[in-house]
């Protein structure tokens, strides 16, 4: 299906009624969507919208869903290729209707030509202004928060795009309950300290000051994604973190050695099974100099540490090293929340938090947040 010939095309260049979702480089054209959760937002009229995109990828394709009024309405694959997706068609012409263009997928560190870009759109209507929303919130994690496990059976074990969503996952599904725009910042696998297999390589503090520092080669760094990036343009009212699960794998897993150099890294178990003191006070440390990095690029922000979705293995350390901020800091608009969970009956794809677990997490965060921000 090809769009109808008497549709008008708009670049995006020349469309004044938008709003970007997610960090990006907004100089750049086609315009980069690089996190799960990023997209584009319109409130057009018309009986049909297509939005015209550039895909590539090497490893992974690419996820996108959409949604009409609020309501979701699609979720796909996307191959390679420039093409146009039909977003509506046969709608009320008058009727203004609310849509959104969402990427699914999480950044790809591991695939460097895997992005979605946006060229613009078609349609026989009008493009009106998107309003804010009242509240921003800004969702960092590992895979919890790339939504990994939300669809798929429990059954399902690859490690596949398929598996990964951000169109009901708990940040999103707290955002909606408060009427707030969000970002999500996560990558499956990584921590605080390391990623799951001891490479202290993968951390996101590591990537967190840069518009996608999770975006790698050069095609990525010339849409901006190593570019540093620009906090004032995009406070949120609360940073919600939910890693450390990684963390604590990594006290399990063989060393991590780097193949070029030799190097070596590991958190260890003491013989009798608890942490090495020494390596859980570099984690520790991780959490206290993320948390400073944070207050630094966010400074009116709250900032509530959740975790449990996998486990509590590393709790008391979490907030031991909160307490030791707090104390250190005198900043006091900081906070840990314990999250539910997962069981056997809310479990999903890949051993992953499933919907349930994350609608169970999503109503603990979403009461907390209604108090702390009075919504």
């Amino acid at each position: 299906m090809t769009p109808n010939k008497d549709l008008k095309m708009y670049s995006l260049k020349d469309l004044e009624n938008y709003k970007i979702h997610g960090r990006t480089d907004e100089s750049q054209y086609p315009l980069p969507l690089f996190f799960n959760g990023s997209g584009i937002e319109v409130n057009v009229t018309g009986s049909e919208l297509w939005i015209d995109i550039d895909v590539d990828c090497e490893i992974h394709e690419p996820w996108i869903w959409t949604s009409i009024n609020g309501a979701f309405m699609s979720r796909q694959m996307l191959l390679p290729g420039v093409q146009s997706l039909c977003l509506f068609r046969g709608m009320s012409p008058d009727a203004v209707k609310n849509v959104r263009f969402t990427r699914d997928l999480q950044a790809m560190s591991e695939d460097d030509f895997c992005h979605v870009l946006i060229r613009g759109f078609q349609t026989d209507g009008s493009f009106l202004p998107v309003s804010d929303k009242p509240y921003k919130l800004e969702f960092i994690g590992d895979s919890i928060t790339s939504g990994e496990g939300t669809y798929g059976a429990k059954e399902d074990t690859d490690w596949l795009a398929i598996y990964m969503s951000s169109s009901r996952n708990y940040a999103v599904m707290v955002s909606d309950a408060l009427n707030a725009e969000y970002r999500l910042i996560s990558q499956g696998g990584w921590g605080v300290l390391s990623s799951w297999d001891n490479n202290p390589n993968c951390n996101i503090p590591s990537i967190y000051e840069k518009i996608c520092g999770l975006a790698k080669g050069s095609f990525n760094e010339k849409l901006g994604a190593a570019k540093p990036h620009n906090f004032k343009s995009w406070q949120p009212d609360a940073v919600i973190v939910n890693l450390g699960t990684n963390d604590a794998s990594a006290f399990n897993q063989p060393e991590w050695r780097n193949p070029e150099t030799g190097e070596t890294f590991k958190q260890h178990l003491n013989p009798d099974g608890t942490y090495n003191q020494e390596d859980l006070m570099r984690f520790k440390q991780a959490v206290i100099d993320f948390l400073s990095m944070l207050r630094k690029n966010n400074p009116a922000s709250h900032i509530v540490w959740t975790y449990g979705m996998l486990g509590y293995d590393l709790t008391l350390a979490i907030t031991d090293a909160m307490n030791t901020y707090q104390t250190l800091t005198g900043d006091t608009n900081t906070a840990f929340l314990q999250l539910p969970n997962t069981t056997d009956d809310t479990v999903g794809a890949h051993a992953h938090p499933g919907v349930k677990s994350h609608e169970r997490a999503a109503k603990v965060l979403t009461e907390y947040l209604k108090n702390i921000l009075g919504a």
